[in-house]
């Protein structure tokens, strides 16, 4: 006679449980979760989307890791993220205000391009009127290394 293995809830879902004052051992939950048609899903492998690794002329790191600031307008970051719908991938782009943590300017777009990076970029010096002597800060990747961008 073959005995099916029992299914294991993974150790994650068992400590999140605890965390709300829920206290199950694996098999019980894996038990819950087959009864439900539910099945935990494996967190994804990270995946790299900037390469640092180029020839190409990257501007001087000014904040040397330092992402506090005493005032607004001092230190500005940026990045690019994609997010899944159900038309597709949707890039996103936002600048962020080190000293409020707020978001001062975004972009959204079908593509990742560097006129996604320049929108968001553009939207927040038009919302903070054109200040001087910002620090921009962003990852090394091509739409910042862009030319206009640059500018």
């Amino acid at each position: 006679m073959l005995h099916a293995r029992a299914a294991v809830a993974p150790p994650r879902l068992c400590h999140d449980l605890r965390e709300v004052g829920l206290t199950y051992n694996r098999k019980t939950a894996a038990a819950s979760l087959h009864r439900q048609g539910l099945r935990a899903r494996a967190a994804r492998k990270f995946k790299a989307t900037t390469n640092a690794h180029h020839r190409l002329p990257v501007a001087e790191n000014l904040l040397q890791q330092d992402f506090s600031a005493s005032q607004p307008n001092q230190k500005w970051v940026g990045d690019i993220t994609y997010l899944p719908t159900q038309e597709g991938w949707l890039y996103l782009a936002v600048i962020i205000d080190l000293f409020s943590r707020k978001v001062i300017g975004w972009a959204m777009s079908e593509r990742m391009t560097a006129d996604l990076a320049c929108d968001a970029l553009s939207m927040g010096l038009w919302r903070r009127r054109q200040p001087r002597g910002v620090i921009v800060h962003s990852d090394r990747g091509s739409q910042y290394r862009s030319t206009a961008y640059q500018r």
